[in-house]
C-alpha cells in the first residue's frame, strides 16, 4: 500500500532538457499532477497514462484557481491516498509559493519532498549569454520580484541598498512594472548607464532577448510580453562574446513537421536542437492492415522466400511485430536474405539482430532494382515486400519482369490525421511559420487535405517549403507547391542539413 505524499518539484526555466533526474522520477510516479503556466507540456508526456492532470496556471491576472484552492487542492488529493506532483516552473522556494504550499501540507500532517529546480534568474541569461558572476565584472548576485504595484505607499523592496549594494540584479515578472523599475534603480543611485537584458521566454525555442541600459531599455523592451527576466549589470556586456543559444542555425525559425506524431519527435528533435521552434502537424497516423491474413500467409512460408524488401522503418516494425505477436522470432528468417532502403531502415532492422545484403546507394525505389542485380540473378528468386497500403509499384512490377515471384503485401496502413492543431493553421495564417516540411508523399497530401485548399493558396507565397526526396517533390507539384528547400540526401538528417543550408544563404 503507497502512503500518500505531494512532491513539490520545480520544472526548470522552459527547456524540458533541464529538469532534475528526481523531477522527472516524480512526474512518472505521479497519480495527480498539479501545473502551472510556465511549465513546458514536453514534461507531461513523462507521465503515466492514467494520471490525472489539474491545470492551476497564473497568466498575468487570469487565474485558473486562487493560491488558497490550490494549496486545500494538494491536501484533497493527497488525502485520498495519492501520489501528487505539484508541477511548478523554475524552483519551488524561488517565488514560487512552494514554501506556502508547503506550510498548509505540515499543518496537515501530509508529508512532501521539495525537489529543487534551475531558477530562472541563472538559466535565462544564461541562455542568453550573460553569466550572473564574471570576475572582472562582479561577484554579488541578487534575485528580487518586479511584480509590484508602483501606486503603493511604500515598496517591499529596500531599493536604497539594493541599487549600488549588488553586482547584478534579475526580476522577475518586472515587464508591467519595468518603468518603476528602472526609477527606482536610477533614483537610488545606480548609473543610467548600467547595462540591462530583457529576456521572453528564456531557454526556449520561442527565446527573445532585448538589450540597452537603464535610461533606454524601457523602449526598447516595449513590446516585450512576459513572462520575461530583466538582469541589471555590467555582466550583460559579455552577451555579445557568449550568446551560444541564440547564435543557433535555426533559431528564431518556426518549423511544421507533418509526420505521423510516433515518428515526429527523431525530426523534431534534430530541428529543436539546432534552434529551431518546432510545430508538431501530424498529417499522418499509421496503423494495421484491415487483415493480416495474407501478411500471415507470406509469414506461413517465410522458408521459401529469397528476399525481403524493406522500405521503411514502418514496414520493419510492422513486419516484425507482426512474427512476435504470433509467437515466432527472428530465427525463422534464416536463409531470408534482407535489402533495405536508407539508412534509418537499415539502423531499425539491425535493431532486431538481422544483418543487411543489400542496401541501395540511392535511397528511392529505382535504384533497387539495379543494386539486387549487382547482387545475384533475379529470375526465379522469390522476393517479399511488407509495406504500406499506397506503395508505389515500380519495384514489384520491375522485377516480375525480370522473372521474380513478387508478394507485395499490406503490412500496414498510412491514414489521414484527423487530430491537427487549430492553432498551427491560425499560425500558417499569421505569418508566423517559415518552413513547413514534407517526409513522404502522403504527407504533402493529407496536408493539403486537412489545411484545405484555399487556405494553402492565402499562406503559401510567404512559407517555405522543403521535401525529402524527389517522389514527395513530385507530390508537391501535383499540388501545385513550390519546394524551394530540396535534401540532397533523401533521409532525415539530409533534410535537416537541407533545411541549414538554405537557411545560411
Amino acid at each position: 500500500m503507497k502512503n500518500k505524499i505531494v512532491y513539490l518539484v520545480g520544472s526548470g526555466p522552459g527547456d524540458p532538457g533541464l529538469i532534475t533526474v528526481k523531477g522527472l522520477e516524480c512526474i512518472k510516479k505521479a497519480d495527480v499532477i498539479v501545473y502551472d503556466y510556465l511549465v513546458n507540456p514536453v514534461l507531461l508526456k513523462n507521465s503515466k497514462k492514467d494520471v490525472e492532470m489539474i491545470y492551476v496556471g497564473k497568466k498575468g491576472n487570469q487565474h485558473t484557481m486562487e493560491q488558497e484552492d490550490i494549496n486545500q487542492l494538494l491536501v484533497d488529493k493527497a488525502m485520498e491516498n495519492k501520489i501528487v506532483t505539484r508541477l511548478k516552473g523554475g524552483d519551488p522556494y524561488v517565488f514560487g509559493r512552494g514554501g506556502e504550499e508547503a506550510l498548509v501540507l505540515k499543518d496537515n500532517n501530509i508529508a512532501f519532498e521539495v525537489v529543487p529546480g534551475i531558477t530562472a534568474a541563472i538559466a535565462t541569461p544564461n541562455y542568453a549569454g550573460i553569466p550572473v558572476t564574471h570576475r572582472t565584472c562582479t561577484s554579488t548576485f541578487g534575485l528580487i520580484t518586479g511584480h509590484e504595484d508602483p501606486t503603493k505607499n511604500q515598496s517591499d523592496v529596500d531599493w536604497e541598498k539594493l541599487s549600488t549594494g549588488l553586482g547584478t540584479l534579475t526580476f522577475y515578472m518586472g515587464i508591467k512594472n519595468l518603468p518603476n523599475i528602472v526609477n527606482q534603480l536610477i533614483k537610488h543611485g545606480r548609473s543610467a548607464d548600467t547595462p540591462v537584458a530583457v529576456i521572453r521566454w528564456g531557454t526556449t525555442t520561442q527565446q527573445k532577448t532585448v538589450t540597452g541600459t537603464l535610461s533606454t531599455i524601457v523602449e526598447i523592451a516595449k513590446d516585450i510580453k512576459p513572462p520575461a527576466i530583466t538582469i541589471v549589470g555590467e555582466v550583460v556586456n559579455l552577451r555579445d562574446q557568449l550568446n551560444w543559444f541564440e547564435s543557433r542555425p535555426l533559431f528564431g525559425k518556426t518549423i511544421i513537421v507533418t509526420r505521423s506524431r510516433d515518428q515526429a519527435s527523431v525530426f523534431s528533435d534534430q530541428l529543436i536542437e539546432l534552434g529551431a521552434n518546432v510545430l508538431e502537424y501530424p498529417t499522418i497516423n499509421i496503423t494495421v492492415p484491415d487483415d493480416f491474413g495474407p501478411l500471415d500467409s507470406e509469414l506461413e512460408r517465410i522458408d521459401s522466400t529469397d528476399w525481403l524488401i524493406f522500405t521503411s522503418v514502418n514496414g520493419v516494425d510492422a513486419f516484425f511485430n507482426r512474427i512476435f505477436e504470433l509467437g515466432r522470432d527472428v530465427r525463422d528468417l534464416k536463409g531470408v536474405k534482407i535489402c533495405s532502403i536508407g539508412p534509418s531502415t537499415t539502423e531499425r532492422i539491425k535493431g532486431f539482430h538481422v544483418s543487411i545484403d543489400c542496401q541501395p546507394p540511392k535511397y528511392v525505389a529505382e535504384s533497387v532494382v539495379e543494386a539486387l542485380q549487382e547482387v545475384e540473378e533475379i529470375k526465379g528468386k522469390r522476393f517479399l515486400m511488407p509495406r504500406t497500403d499506397i506503395a508505389r509499384s515500380y519495384v514489384p512490377e520491375e522485377l516480375r519482369k525480370l522473372g521474380a515471384e513478387v508478394s507485395d503485401i499490406i503490412a500496414y496502413k498510412t491514414v489521414l490525421a484527423t487530430d491537427g492543431d487549430n492553432i498551427v493553421l491560425d499560425k500558417l495564417k499569421a505569418g508566423e511559420v517559415d518552413i513547413v516540411t514534407f517526409t513522404s508523399a502522403s504527407t504533402v497530401k493529407n496536408f493539403v487535405k486537412i489545411i484545405g485548399e484555399d487556405n494553402l493558396t492565402a499562406f503559401k507565397n510567404n512559407v517555405q517549403f522543403a521535401s525529402i526526396g524527389p517522389i514527395t517533390n513530385e507530390s508537391a507539384e501535383e499540388m501545385d507547391i513550390d519546394i524551394s528547400i530540396k535534401a540532397t540526401e533523401y533521409t532525415i538528417p539530409g533534410l535537416v542539413q537541407a533545411i541549414v543550408d538554405n537557411v545560411g544563404q
